[in-house]
């Protein structure tokens, strides 16, 4: 479960540099195991609870979540990505995916944005911005596009 919430939060950092955009526009929050994308943990832990997030849509007919494990129970509506988007996913899982946990925790709290806010609160998004190369060019493409 940390893994998979720390490689949405990679690739959204990826994709936001890359394609000036998050990838599906969670908002992060400064948990005290690093940034964390607050709908996509809502909607794990409804799951786990056997809860529903979203009204008529419950994420357990999708995964299930044991201890801290994520199994999915249908294949991936990739269909529902852009190739921008798989790209960013696929690079995140990669280099994330199966990262140790403590270099993982510590690469997540190496994180200018995250040091900003404080605990329980939600990073802004253009905290994450101004972390990337050309931070200034995508702000302006944020705030003109």
């Amino acid at each position: 479960m940390y893994h998979a919430l720390k490689v949405l939060y990679f690739a959204d950092k990826e994709h936001m540099a890359k394609y000036g955009r998050l990838i599906y526009g969670d908002n992060y929050v400064a948990m005290s195991k690093g940034p964390v994308p607050s709908l996509a943990y809502d909607i794990v832990k409804d799951a786990r609870d056997g809860r529903s997030a979203v009204p008529c849509i419950p994420a357990s007919e999708f995964f299930s979540v044991s201890g801290y494990s994520i199994t999915p129970l249908q294949p991936p509506d990739l269909d529902q990505l852009s190739e921008s988007d798989t790209e960013c996913l696929e690079a995140a899982m990669k280099i994330y995916g199966t990262m140790p946990f403590i270099l993982l925790r510590m690469k997540s709290h190496e994180e200018q944005a995250f040091s900003e806010a404080d605990e329980n609160d939600f990073i802004p998004t253009e905290a994450i911005v101004r972390m990337l190369p050309d931070s200034d060019a995508i702000l302006d493409y944020m705030v003109n596009y």
